[in-house]
């Protein structure tokens, strides 16, 4: 019997099969309890091009004057436009969006919804 984070891994582990197949940049999207990732992972999967998260200081603090948390939707919406963003500093436009088997609801959803506004496609 699989734990629940095991199959979360499994599900995660073959979307990244398909997406190396592809040859194509990946998003890649982690959460935790209180906080949320976001990198953009080179095609072979050997380097992170751009990375965003609630970690960082310009993120906590404008967390601090709206919401306070990292873990909350309007986190993962700030950090999908950062992410976003320096996406198309670095060059880039077009990735895959791997959600590292995490259901496409709530955080992740947010997230990648902002990223698409703030016009990176996939």
């Amino acid at each position: 019997m699989l734990t629940k984070k095991e199959q979360r891994l499994r599900r995660a582990r073959q979307t990244r099969i398909r997406i190396a197949q592809q040859g194509a940049l990946r998003l890649s999207v982690n959460r935790s309890n209180l906080h949320i990732y976001a990198n953009v992972i080179s095609e072979d999967g050997a380097r992170v091009l751009v990375s965003a998260s609630t970690l960082e200081a310009e993120v906590r603090a404008q967390l601090a004057a709206a919401s306070g948390k990292g873990g909350n939707k309007a986190a993962a919406e700030l950090v999908g436009q950062r992410i976003a963003a320096k996406a198309k500093a670095a060059g880039i436009e077009k990735v895959a969006f791997d959600r590292s088997g995490f259901a496409y609801h709530g955080r992740v959803k947010a997230l990648a919804e902002a990223a698409r506004a703030a016009g990176l496609q996939f």
